[in-house]
């Protein structure tokens, strides 16, 4: 009977993979739309507790992100456009630097060969593709009209995200309870405890990073652009976006914020002083307040764990691996720490039934 029930479950999952696999390329607006309802669900939660219905506190969840989100959008569309092209006009002066600088001397220091690093067709072929056109935005645009119905079925998930993530989060509390109800009676409990757990660490990870990773691109895009630097608001808000690994973040932020400074102001030490006190600040703020108030001491993620994660769901099932990464991730990290802790107390760790072993 135990071999039977083992086969059957490694069977059910066998068949999920193989789902999620074949389904992938539809599979992401609805994951989208997962996350959503799974972000937005305690604010629900409170808004109902407060006397709204729940329909209605949805309803008010939805309006007030469409407001922000369009408002942020409408504001940094235009100046990210600006900050992208000014990239990509300046590649060949830092591929420049580059051949004439950095490499000569990395090349001196290593005993590198002349030409190791081919920059001259680099270069070249660079010019040539900017010689073509300097409009991103219209090359974005060819390639995303390239097939019309390619365009129709991105504008058909677009709008299928908040469609199917109103429903969910209408629904969150009734959906979990049904399937709460169909869990095994003798087992609903250790389920509950290990779902529990996983839970927390999602919690403590997706909404807590979540909105440090939203902090600190709005620290570092703000301070950079007080320093002056041209291309502030885009590395803050890369800067940002890599904070989802800890001090990931910084690294590459300070890194690109000190080389465009290079490039704009030259051997001005004040700027490039003003560009490391930016990021010194953000990190200190990150550690000292932002962590502990919205991530707070609950057990989240290693950072090793989720660059595996999403670098592996990424390369197995594209984008939709990458959105299942973490949940993924969270789950097997409850599942060892439990297979852990099992183990300590068998008597394969302590020896007892064979203490000549």
């Amino acid at each position: 009977m135990g071999d039977t029930r083992r086969w059957f479950w490694l069977g059910g999952v066998a068949l999920l993979v193989a789902f999620i696999y074949l389904l992938h390329p539809i599979l992401t607006p609805f994951l989208v739309a997962l996350l959503l309802a799974y972000l937005f669900d305690p604010v629900v939660d409170r808004l109902e507790k407060l006397g709204l219905s729940r329909t209605w506190g949805v309803v008010a969840v939805f309006a007030l992100f469409t407001l922000i989100v369009s408002a942020l959008l409408l504001v940094l569309i235009p100046m990210l456009a600006k900050q992208l092209l000014r990239l990509y006009e300046l590649a060949p002066q830092m591929l420049d630097w580059l051949q004439h600088s950095a490499v000569p001397w990395v090349q001196s220091k290593l005993g590198l060969a002349d030409g190791f690093w081919k920059f001259d067709k680099v270069k070249a072929a660079i010019s040539e593709h900017m010689g073509q056109t300097t409009d991103i935005v219209g090359v974005v645009l060819t390639q995303a009209t390239a097939s019309s119905l390619a365009l129709i079925g991105w504008l058909a998930n677009l709008v299928l995200i908040p469609v199917v993530a109103f429903y969910l989060l209408r629904d969150w509390d009734l959906m979990m309870a049904k399937i709460r109800s169909l869990l095994p009676r003798h087992r609903e409990e250790r389920i509950m405890t290990l779902t529990g757990e996983c839970h927390e660490v999602l919690g403590a990870f997706v909404r807590g990073q979540l909105l440090v990773m939203v902090a600190l691109g709005f620290i570092y895009a703000a301070g950079l652009m007080l320093v002056g630097l041209e291309l502030g608001l885009l590395i803050g808000l890369i800067a940002g976006l890599a904070a989802i690994v800890p001090y990931m973040g910084f690294v590459i932020g300070i890194g690109a914020a000190l080389i465009a400074g290079l490039f704009q102001f030259g051997g001005d030490l004040y700027p490039m002083i003003g560009i490391v006190a930016v990021f010194m600040v953000g990190q200190a703020l990150e550690g000292m307040v932002l962590t502990p108030l919205l991530v707070g001491d609950r057990i989240g993620l290693h950072p090793v764990a989720v660059i595996f994660a999403i670098l592996a769901g990424g390369e197995l099932f594209g984008f939709t691996g990458v959105l299942l990464a973490l949940p993924v991730a969270a789950v097997i990290m409850v599942l060892v720490r439990h297979m852990h802790d099992l183990y300590k107390d068998s008597d394969i760790y302590s020896g007892i039934e064979d203490p000549d072993l």
